[in-house]
């Protein structure tokens, strides 16, 4: 790991883009012998995404706990799916940190989150994570108080997208 302190970055808004734009971190970041961790918070890991096949390939580390983190799992499995994140983060192995719609996790509103990712201990972990490791948080509606622990916050913003004209998710853009 590098000298400089981490950085906290949030990728957050309506627009699309806020994946692709820390996909594209990660892999500058290897590009610079990074070590990288990315955990996706609502994608499935029984469904194949482009992305985690390249990634696989170039050696960067890729989960995606979706089973803990939709409507659909039990309180159990996001329960585990948290502490595997906490323990990944504050393992200190990595240089950077992606947790991929972390803040679409946080805003599910089909069970209390809080039961099984507390608000706190998210904080915490973004105050106490290894201070060397840059950790990048994406999703739609970042809450103030992950805004207000970042060092950088971009917002991407809707202008037009093809789905107003009917056309679904297209393979190896959206997934």
């Amino acid at each position: 790991m590098s000298n400089v302190q981490g950085l906290v970055i949030v990728y957050t808004g309506d627009g699309k883009g806020k994946t692709t734009a820390a996909l594209g971190l990660a892999l500058r970041a290897a590009g610079h012998k990074k070590k990288v961790l990315i955990i996706q918070f609502i994608k499935s890991p029984n469904r194949i995404y482009g992305e985690k096949v390249m990634f696989q390939q170039l050696g960067i580390e890729m989960y995606q706990t979706g089973v803990g983190f939709t409507w659909t799992g039990t309180p159990e499995r996001h329960r585990e799916a948290w502490a595997f994140t906490k323990e990944k983060v504050m393992a200190g192995e990595y240089d950077v940190v992606i947790l991929d719609e972390l803040n679409n996790a946080l805003s599910i509103q089909r069970f209390p989150t809080d039961d099984v990712l507390p608000f706190n201990e998210v904080l915490e972990l973004i105050q106490k994570r290894p201070k060397r490791a840059h950790l990048v948080i994406t999703g739609r509606a970042a809450k103030q108080e992950i805004i207000d622990c970042a060092d950088l916050v971009t917002e991407m913003k809707p202008i037009k997208h093809y789905y107003e004209q009917g056309i679904d998710a297209v393979k190896g853009l959206e997934f």
